[in-house]
């Protein structure tokens, strides 16, 4: 049986399906650093070519408006 359980450190992991403690950890690859900033950055951008301007606050636009 396959379970995700997040763990820290030495904690002991018992299955949730039959109760055993004979379970292998994986480990999962490590995250890439974020770049959310770029992608809301991007997608403004290409909205503002668009024309749509709804997903900025008030004074975004106005400041975005004026260029």
């Amino acid at each position: 049986m396959n379970f995700e359980r997040l763990v820290r450190g030495d904690t002991p992991i018992t299955c949730p399906g039959c109760g055993s403690d004979q379970v292998d950890k994986l480990l999962s690859a490590p995250q890439a650093p974020g770049r959310s900033k770029d992608i809301i950055a991007a997608g403004r951008a290409a909205a503002a070519r668009e024309g749509h301007f709804s997903n900025y606050s008030a004074s975004d636009q106005a400041r975005t408006r004026r260029k």
